[in-house]
C-alpha cells in the first residue's frame, strides 16, 4: 500500500507545505494549508503551537483535541486547563513557554452525525508525516527544556523505543542534536484526568515538571 495522503496523490510528508524561510507567524499560516497526511479531511483546522516564541521551555503532545480542533489554538480543552494548574505549581510561568502538538490535526472516531468525536491515537505514518513541524518549532524556538507529555510525544522526540513508565521524570539528551536542550518525559494531563488515583498522578505530573524547572 503506497504511504499516499488520501485523494491528494501525494506521500504522507508534511514537508513540501512548509515554508522556506520565515518565523513561527510564517509556518503558521502554512500550516495551515498543510496536506501532508490524511487527518485534514476530517478536521476543523490545523492546531500549531502557541506561546513565547523564545521560551527556555517548549511542551509537546499528541494531537489537539476536540476544543482545540474546534478552537483552532493548542492545549485549551479540560487537559490543557489541568497542565497549566500543574505548570504554575512545578514552578513554570505557562506565559513564558511554548505548548504544541507532535500532529497538528485532531484524529477522532465518531458514530454518526452530531455525535462526540472520541479521541484516537494518530499511526506512525502520520506521526512521521508530521515531524517536520514539530523539527521547525524546535529549530525556531530553540528551547533550553523540551518536556514530552505521553507516549506518543515521546515517540516523535526521543525514537520508538520511548517507554513513559521507564524514561519520565529524567533530563534525557535530545537524540541526534549536539548540545540541544535537554528533554524530560511525563504523563500527559489527560491520562492524570483519566486515572483511577487522579491526586497521585497529578503529584507526579508536577514532580516531573519540576525536574524541567530545576534545568531551566
Amino acid at each position: 500500500m503506497s504511504d499516499t495522503a488520501v485523494g491528494t496523490g501525494q506521500e504522507y510528508d508534511a514537508a513540501p507545505y512548509l515554508p522556506a524561510r520565515g518565523g513561527l507567524a510564517a509556518y503558521r499560516r502554512a500550516a495551515a494549508g498543510c496536506r501532508g497526511c490524511p487527518l485534514f479531511e476530517n478536521a476543523t483546522t490545523t492546531v500549531f503551537g502557541r506561546g513565547d516564541s523564545h521560551a527556555r521551555v517548549l511542551l509537546v503532545g499528541e494531537q489537539p483535541g476536540d476544543q482545540e480542533d474546534r478552537k483552532g489554538e493548542a492545549f485549551v480543552g479540560p487537559a490543557g486547563r489541568l497542565l497549566a494548574k500543574a505548570l504554575r505549581d512545578a514552578g513554570i510561568d505557562e506565559e513564558s513557554a511554548y505548548l504544541t502538538n507532535a500532529v497538528k490535526h485532531f484524529k477522532f472516531t465518531q458514530s454518526g452525525p452530531g455525535k462526540r468525536r472520541i479521541h484516537k491515537a494518530p499511526s506512525l505514518r502520520e506521526m512521521t508525516a508530521c515531524r517536520p513541524w514539530l523539527e521547525a518549532e524546535l529549530r525556531l524556538v530553540d528551547p533550553k527544556v523540551v518536556v514530552v507529555l505521553g507516549a506518543t510525544a515521546g515517540k516523535a522526540v526521543l525514537g520508538r523505543s520511548f517507554r513513559v513508565g521507564a524514561d519520565r521524570g529524567a533530563l534525557l539528551p535530545l537524540p541526534g542534536v549536539d548540545g540541544g536542550p535537554q528533554v524530560v518525559a511525563t504523563l500527559h494531563p489527560s491520562a492524570v484526568l483519566r486515572a483511577d488515583d487522579r491526586e497521585a498522578a497529578y503529584a507526579g505530573l508536577v514532580a516531573d515538571l519540576r525536574v524541567a524547572a530545576g534545568a531551566l
